[in-house]
């Protein structure tokens, strides 16, 4: 079990966010916090720190001016760390090795990786064949619905056909090094763990974060008792994003 931070980068600026709360439109998104320090403040905050394995994620739809915005600051953080964090959002098997060469040490990828809500083994393979299975990992952030966990893509708006269950880790374990999964129901809104979906998770053979929701040191501890070997990420509980844990508190 492993802290694992993040940097979120919206419109070129670090925020945090509740999840689900981007709008196709982009002008419509509800912020917990706005940083007034760059994304490079945060992961040499991270390296002093030893934390390596975080992620940044780029907020912004791929091809826009303020995903360009985004990009830049989160190359800036990924230089100020080389290696020591993963980088996701708009990545494409054409895209992909930028990052890496900016000092990413995997690419996430969700939206790029579904066609029409359905996973596109062409482009698993197509991403593969460019970066290396060592060097990807898969998002398989989710929402329930019908009582099902569905993998939700382009900034978790869109349900996919596919649910969250071995299955489906067994099938993609051939083309990542490892796994991210979001919350996306209580992810940004302090709301606690979704125990449901930790307990899903927790007995599978894979490298596994999971994020959403937690708040508080007991979420912590609650999430060791039921979480197995799950790594984990904290955003917006953060006193350095506004929130009332401290970072030495949570790495403790």
């Amino acid at each position: 079990m492993r802290f694992r931070p993040c940097i979120d980068i919206h419109n070129g600026a670090v925020k945090q966010i509740v999840g689900g709360s981007i709008k196709e439109s982009e002008g419509v998104v509800t912020e917990n916090y706005v940083s007034d320090r760059g994304a490079e403040y945060y992961a040499r905050l991270y390296k002093d720190h030893g934390l390596y394995g975080g992620h940044i994620a780029i907020l912004n739809r791929a091809g826009t001016k303020e995903y360009e915005a985004s990009e830049r600051e989160a190359f800036k953080a990924l230089n100020a760390f080389r290696g020591g964090m993963q980088a996701g959002g708009g990545i494409t098997a054409e895209s992909a090795c930028r990052f890496l060469d900016e000092g990413a040490s995997h690419v996430i990828v969700t939206s790029y990786i579904f066609e029409d809500g359905r996973l596109s083994g062409e482009r698993l393979c197509k991403l593969r064949e460019a970066v290396g299975r060592e060097r990807i990992v898969i998002d398989l952030s989710c929402r329930l619905r019908d009582d099902e966990y569905y993998v939700v893509t382009d900034r978790w708006q869109k349900f996919t056909e596919e649910t969250v269950r071995e299955e489906l880790f067994e099938r993609l374990s051939d083309f990542c090094d490892e796994f991210l999964v979001h919350g996306v129901d209580v992810e940004g809104k302090r709301a606690g763990l979704d125990r449901r979906l930790i307990r899903l998770l927790s007995g599978l053979p894979y490298t596994i974060t999971y994020a959403g929701g937690i708040s508080t040191p007991e979420d912590i501890e609650g999430l060791k008792k039921e979480g197995g070997t799950l790594d984990f990420t904290v955003g917006s509980a953060l006193r350095i994003f506004g929130g009332t844990l401290e970072l030495s508190e949570v790495i403790q």
